[in-house]
């Protein structure tokens, strides 16, 4: 006897099964396709002309799903975006920032890398919390950082790379390498690692930041063209170039004396460079002075040999002349600048008194030389 029946079997009415209950919904019950299409096709015979699917119709359909396929092709490229037109996933242009259009898929698609962007990466620390310099923490990363020189130093190097894709390389940044973003930390950390291997640790902890940028930007460029990367490296940055944080303190005295070893340099230069040209100077004048006394005894010797000869010459000629004027010659030569005194014995014998006159000759010639012009001069008394 069947449960379900017209009277509900033996135990009631309706259907119920044979405890007296009929079979429970367990939840909302699912929307019938079939009802779904039939509501779909008489809103469809609404919109189409005469209201059933003529040819008319069947184009006006077609035209219109046409159109909305059509202007799906238009797409917006933003300020520091580049678009990458691929047909069929093969790269066909690139596109500037504005309104652009490509062909509708599945025919064309389009990639919008952002490469007008200014992209940072941090080796050696982690950056966190704000971009400010209040509101940023800095956290070191020993394992990316710490570096051996080529002196066999360790050092503690932490520094920035700014980098962009190349307007030109889109294609090669999108389709060449995997993970660009680590693909320019691990170049950046191998450059560093090269450039500081063949450097000596002084002239790191020194003067040598921005020839170490340098060089590691241009290893960097070199490898990444060699990847087909389409990077741009812009600038390398040293952010902190300190020893290991165990021996910071010996360092740093290090530097200290090294900085008072060069100022007291500096200044011992500038003592030099005062000094030296003074004493080169007064050797020049002295020198000169030495040249000129040279030539001068050089002409009167000169002077006087040339003198005596022809002295001898005229002396040869008349002996006699010439020997009485080179006596009167030297007497008033001798004679002319010495002090004299002329006393005649005579005068006091003859006149008879029979007393010697006295004449206080040593009085007589320190009164005569005590004048502070007239220098003293070697006389005889006569």
């Amino acid at each position: 006897m069947p449960w379900k029946n017209q009277g509900g079997g033996p135990w009631g009415s309706g259907p119920k099964g044979p405890w007296g209950s009929g079979p429970q919904s367990s939840g909302p019950r699912p929307p019938d396709l079939e009802d779904l299409l039939r509501r779909g096709q008489d809103r469809l015979q609404q919109i189409l002309p005469g209201g059933h699917f003529s040819s008319l119709g069947i184009i006006v359909v077609v035209l219109g799903a046409l159109a909305i396929w059509g202007l799906s092709g238009f797409f917006r490229v933003q300020s520091e975006e580049l678009g990458v037109v691929l047909r069929f996933g093969k790269h066909v242009r690139t596109v500037q920032p504005g309104l652009n259009y490509h062909l509708p898929y599945p025919i064309e698609t389009v990639l919008l890398p952002k490469a007008l962007r200014v992209n940072t990466i941090s080796i050696g620390m982690i950056v966190s919390g704000e971009t400010s310099r209040r509101g940023a923490t800095m956290q070191d990363v020993p394992e990316e950082s710490l570096m051996l020189t080529g002196d066999e130093n360790i050092v503690d190097v932490d520094f920035t790379v700014l980098w962009r894709i190349k307007p030109d390389g889109v294609g090669d940044f999108l389709f060449n390498i995997q993970n660009p973003q680590g693909t320019v930390k691990a170049v950046a950390e191998s450059a560093m690692r090269e450039v500081i291997g063949r450097s000596d640790i002084q002239p790191i902890l020194t003067g040598a930041r921005t020839t170490i940028e340098g060089a590691v930007q241009e290893l960097m460029q070199k490898t990444l063209d060699s990847y087909g990367a389409g990077v741009l490296v812009q600038q390398v940055q040293l952010q902190k170039v300190d020893p290991p944080q165990q021996v910071i303190d010996a360092f740093r005295d290090v530097q200290a004396a090294r900085a008072d070893l060069e100022r007291l340099q500096n200044e011992a230069q500038t003592y030099a460079n005062r000094v030296i040209p003074d004493a080169k100077g007064r050797a020049a004048q002295i020198t000169q002075n030495a040249e000129g006394y040279k030539q001068q005894a050089i002409a009167e010797a000169r002077g006087q040999s040339a003198r005596f000869l022809d002295v001898y010459e005229e002396y040869r000629k008349a002996p006699d002349v010439t020997r009485q004027r080179i006596y009167l010659e030297t007497m008033e030569r001798v004679l002319g600048p010495a002090e004299k005194l002329v006393y005649d014995p005579g005068a006091g014998v003859g006149g008879g008194q029979g007393v010697i006159p006295y004449l206080p000759l040593n009085e007589l010639s320190p009164r005569r030389s005590a004048t502070p012009q007239q220098q003293p001069q070697v006389g005889g008394t006569r």
